[in-house]
């Protein structure tokens, strides 16, 4: 999901077209159950955050992830509708995340994951679907973004970190990923880790400065799209100090 802080540009949109294909006509649906059961029983709100409760997993639980993730692998989600794609892909990016680290438990960060030298294993071939290896980063920024085209997606990736929106107490589905994505950016904006005010510093979430190009065309229109959800003070027009904050701990109790 993320980049070195390091480095001067995020992971560009760039569309992996063999995804971009969708049987609109279908009505089935993928079954998020086992999913739903595993944020049932592990998530606890503390809070602005949902922390996940990685230590008090059991192995029968992690047997369940393992399995709910080969369950969804095993599908090739093109010959579904579009709806029920975009639940496939942010339930099964969020299900690999949680699988990465309770593999690696106990860790710090999810940024201590990955190959020799790398920052997190967002770039590490994680899973294969159709025949096709792919990536954290391939889900998130070849597929997710580049199809949707909704600035929303950031608020429901969820990167393990307590800087990172909320991992959603439910799971996607095809009828509620609207609304689990507005009631994603209400949570994200409005908390202290999505943008904070502090006399005449303006504290941002890193997510604004790293995927800016997805929220505005310049720093104005990023408040402006931050405001769309927020209940307090709006930013647009904020002539004050702006900077931004990331927290990498691990999202656990």
């Amino acid at each position: 999901m993320i980049f070195p802080a390091t480095l001067h540009a995020a992971p560009k949109s760039d569309l992996w077209p063999i995804w971009n294909q969708s049987n609109d006509a279908n009505a089935a649906t993928f079954d998020h159950q086992k999913w739903q059961q595993l944020l049932d029983t592990y998530i606890v709100v503390n809070g602005q955050h949902t922390l996940f409760n990685y230590k008090a997993v059991t192995p029968t639980d992690k047997a369940l992830l393992d399995q709910y993730i080969i369950d969804l692998t095993a599908l090739d989600p093109r010959n579904y509708n579009k709806a029920e794609q975009f639940a496939y892909w942010v339930n099964l990016y969020n299900a690999l995340t949680v699988q990465l680290i309770l593999d690696e438990y106990p860790v710090k960060s999810i940024t201590k994951l990955g190959g020799f030298l790398s920052f997190g294993p967002w770039d590490d071939d994680i899973t294969k679907i159709a025949g096709q290896t792919l990536t954290l980063n391939d889900i998130e920024h070849r597929i997710l973004r580049p199809i949707w085209n909704d600035e929303r997606i950031h608020y429901a990736v969820n990167c393990a970190s307590l800087g990172c929106p909320n991992l959603a107490q439910t799971a996607f589905t095809g009828k509620n990923s609207n609304a689990l994505l507005n009631d994603a950016a209400i949570q994200f904006t409005n908390s202290d880790k999505g943008a904070k005010i502090d006399e005449n510093t303006l504290t941002l979430s890193s997510i604004y400065e790293w995927y800016g190009v997805d929220f505005g065309d310049n720093e104005q229109a990023i408040l402006r799209a931050i405001d769309t959800y927020r209940d307090g003070q709006k930013l647009e027009g904020w002539t004050g100090k702006i900077k931004y904050d990331y927290d990498w701990k691990l999202n656990q109790p």
